[in-house]
């Protein structure tokens, strides 16, 4: 923990504390550079401003006074000197609540584990039962005397068999049925998401997003609405100044130089230069001018720029005798100047309709000052309209000459001096644009086919929100306008029920708080929708946290915003949380195609070996094979099938969301097709065989080896060309893009190069014997048909009631997972016990 000391008062003294050692009720002096050590009120103070972007986000100096006496800890002193009374510390700060409501754990499960769950329950309860099945037959048909020898006569006889001989049989029975069981077992599971999840982390940084949490990839796939700020992320957050109105007269800044006369231009300088927290730089070389400041402040300089403002020679033509910081509650700022000749003009410059209320005068073609008639304040009002209607933001320039003798001469006096902020000369409004990314409303359109709803969530006027939507794509000129438009302060006032049927509804959240973000994201959460939000001040956190899925901005973000976030966004831009959903569905995707290879050999392998040892009291498939067969479906088959790249495919679908099955119909279709092609094949192989192959002549025991070698080759061949089948489950063409999958190719190439070293060359291990040519062409055939068995399947149209609730309303289903959930809660209840004893 790093030291940290500071000041506080005791006694009329400075003492010198740990900051972890302040209380409630401590009394500490601020000064500028200071970072306020806890929240408090401020007692006395004198011209203290406040930086609160670490706690707003907003880039804003706040001035702290008797009307504005609450200091947050974690700001840091901008201005001026104060004395504070701390009221809260550690926790109990605002920024306390903050971290500890962004570091809370709900424990909450993605839409995935929840899916996964369910999945590996199923396939759980389905692999024990047929394993207890074949447990259970194989045992009664050897104590009973039916499991022959290949000479036919009996393994067991009552009363002459050996005990330990009895023995081993028995643990050869239970030992297969263990094997089934592993089989059963999605154990590979974890590894394909895992590599899956892993894989597309990686790739994902190439398209400028950093994953901070790994399921979040998967998460993002299942998301059907995101929730986008405006400003840096739809938007290029590069303000400029693109129409102006004076003199009542519109002119379009875009083209060239301002057509405005001299006194005006002169006036319009002075106030620019002066009030400003921007700053312009000419290199002595003769370069590009550099001009700094905030996004709207850069605009302007560089709009007065254009009207011929030398920065520098404007600034040391007058002094500055007081300014007036912008403060965002009242929407303005202003500066009082010295002129040389002891004239005083005071400059405000703010929010268009707040100047302008104060505005009792303009300026006309002729430099003169003309009264503000309703008529004229009406033509002044239309042009704020029009600009705002046209995505503009609206900034109003106004002056008022002044008297010297009446401004403050004491120095305290000055710095509490009220400028005035009435009867303004009004000199220019300017709208300033921040165009739209390049490609933003291409990406919202394949958001839109892609069935993600997209949102935008701002702290500007509606007005302007609407015109960005509307060039964005996020609203359609032809939709019905009222109910996808809301503010945020109608939002937050709506009961919870109407809150979560607007949210439903609306596009546009315009004039917004982050508290307003954060209900509609519960609101939407509620209606069971995943969502994305995408966030990048401080106050952002809250609501980044409360998503499924938290995307902060790399660039104009906060560490806080970061560390609430699950992906960062490099580069700050909309098309590239697109890409994430993208690769999310392709995570998404992989996992499904893993599970449907797999399910097919758990069900191929499980029904081959009941329907086997039911009928004859042996498998034809042995625990060696069996346990080959299964590296081959969960590690070797993960690694092939879950670095499968994304493909503009999986942007034509519509989103999961979170109660979408993961084993879909599509699958279970594709699954059942092949799983029964290949029992079918080689259950006839299993009780024909020999007169099939023609080994009616060959010795027994050879001759079931012979068969059930083949048996083993041709199902290991059907799972490697089957593999091709997973990769489109959905697509005829199973062959699209795979030269591109270098690791899938070279993972088909060591599967088959190992299978023919097991048969050829390993069958003392694996009780297999050497195939002729004859035998593997049978075997290469018979798997080779599963191509076009796959593409005449996807002809058969699926319903849409999942499969699986067949089968788990079945009584059956129903006790073994009530079993398992009464354990399951049994445990917890347990737990929560003992740690409540400990608690005591």
């Amino acid at each position: 923990m790093r030291k940290r000391e500071i000041y506080k008062l005791r006694g009329g003294r400075r003492v010198e504390v740990s900051i972890y050692d302040l209380v409630v009720g401590d009394v500490i002096p601020l000064n500028i550079g200071d970072q306020v050590p806890a929240d408090g009120v401020l007692i006395t103070g004198h011209s203290l401003s406040i930086d609160e972007s670490s706690m707003t986000g907003e880039s804003k100096i706040v001035r702290k006074d008797s009307k504005e006496p609450f200091l947050m800890s974690g700001c840091k002193v901008a201005d001026g000197n104060g004395i504070m009374l701390v009221t809260s510390v550690g926790i109990n700060t605002e920024w306390g609540l903050l971290m500890a409501s962004i570091s809370e754990d709900t424990g909450e499960e993605t839409p995935l584990q929840v899916r996964l769950n369910g999945v590996a329950t199923f396939i759980g309860v389905v692999g024990l039962t047929v394993a207890l099945l074949v447990l259970c037959v194989l045992l009664v048909r050897y104590f009973t005397g039916h499991t022959t020898n290949a000479d036919g006569t009996s393994q067991f006889v009552a009363g002459k068999t050996k005990f330990g001989k009895a023995i081993d049989g028995a643990i050869k029975i239970v030992t297969i049925a263990v094997t089934i069981v592993v089989v059963a077992v999605p154990e590979g599971l974890p590894l394909a998401v895992t590599l899956t999840l892993a894989y597309s982390m990686r790739k994902m940084m190439a398209d400028k997003a950093l994953v901070r949490r790994l399921s979040a990839c998967e998460t993002m796939g299942s998301a059907t609405t995101i929730c986008s700020d405006k400003t840096g992320t739809l938007t290029l957050n590069q303000m400029t100044v693109v129409e102006s109105c004076a003199c009542l007269k519109k002119v379009n800044d875009s083209d060239g130089k301002p057509d405005l006369s001299p006194k005006i231009s002169s006036l319009i300088i002075e106030g620019i230069a002066q009030n400003t927290t921007g700053n312009v730089y000419v290199p002595e070389t003769g370069g590009d001018v550099e001009v700094t400041g905030s996004p709207t402040e850069k605009a302007i300089l560089q709009w007065a720029l254009k009207l011929g403002m030398n920065f520098e020679a404007t600034r040391s033509q007058s002094s500055i005798l007081h300014v007036f910081p912008f403060n965002s509650e009242k929407k303005r700022g202003g500066v009082a100047v010295k002129l040389p000749n002891n004239e005083v003009h005071i400059h405000w410059k703010g929010a268009a309709e707040i100047i302008l209320a104060s505005c009792t005068r303009y300026i006309e073609d002729n430099d003169q000052v003309v009264a503000m008639d309703d008529n004229k304040l009406m033509l002044f009002r239309k042009s704020i309209e029009d600009m705002a209607v046209g995505s503009l933001r609206c900034v109003a320039i106004a002056y008022l000459p002044y008297e010297l003798e009446n401004v403050p001469t004491g120095e305290q006096q000055l710095a509490d001096w009220a400028m005035p902020a009435d009867d303004l000369v009004l000199l220019a409004i300017v709208g300033i644009k921040d165009p739209c990314r390049p490609g933003v409303a291409d990406a919202v359109r394949l958001c839109q086919n892609a069935g993600v709803k997209v949102r935008m969530v701002t702290g500007d006027n509606v007005q302007t929100a609407k015109a960005i939507a509307l060039e964005c794509g996020i609203l359609r000129a032809d939709s019905d306008l009222s109910e996808l438009l809301i503010e945020g302060k109608d939002f937050r006032e709506l009961s919870d029920r109407r809150r979560e049927e607007v949210a439903e509804k609306i596009s546009v959240m315009g004039r917004s708080s982050p508290n307003d973000k954060l209900l509609l994201v519960q609101a939407l959460r509620r209606r069971g929708h995943v969502v994305a939000v995408t966030g990048d001040g401080t106050n952002d956190a809250p609501a980044l946290h409360e998503a499924d899925i938290g995307l902060a901005m790399g660039i104009q973000g906060t560490e806080v915003a970061k560390e609430s976030s699950d992906i960062i966004i490099l580069d700050d831009n909309f098309a590239s949380v697109v890409k994430v959903v993208r690769w999310g569905r392709s995570v998404y995707a992989n996992i499904q195609k893993f599970i449907q290879f797999q399910l097919t050999v758990n069900v191929a392998a499980l029904v081959i070996n009941v329907v086997a040892a039911i009928s004859s009291g042996a498998v034809p498939l042995n625990a060696v094979q069996l346990l080959w067969v299964n590296l081959i479906m969960d590690t070797l088959g993960a690694l092939a099938l879950a670095t499968e790249p994304p493909t503009n495919h999986l942007m034509d679908r519509q989103p999961v969301g979170r109660r979408e099955p993961l084993i879909t119909n599509i699958m279970w279709r594709n699954l059942l097709i092949q799983a029964i092609y290949q029992i079918t094949v080689l259950l006839i192989f299993n009780f024909r065989g020999k007169s099939i192959l023609n080994l009616e002549h060959d010795s027994t025991d050879h001759a079931d080896k012979v068969k059930n070698t083949l048996i083993f080759n041709t199902f290991v061949l059907c799972q490697i060309f089957n593999e091709f089948n997973a990769r489109k489950p959905d697509e005829f063409n199973i062959f699209k893009g795979i030269t591109k999958n270098y690791l899938f190719m070279g993972i088909i190439a060591v599967t088959l190069v190992l299978q023919i070293l097991i048969v050829e060359f390993l069958g003392k291990f694996t009780t297999t014997v050497r195939l002729n040519w004859k035998h593997w062409l049978i075997s290469v055939v018979i798997a080779f048909i599963s191509w076009p068995l796959a593409v005449v399947g996807k002809f058969i149209p699926v319903p849409e009631t999942p499969f699986h609730k067949y089968f788990t309303r079945s009584p059956p289903f129903k006790f073994i997972t009530r079993i398992f959930h009464w354990r399951r809660e049994r445990a917890e209840v347990i737990i929560f016990d003992e740690r409540e004893e400990r608690g005591r």
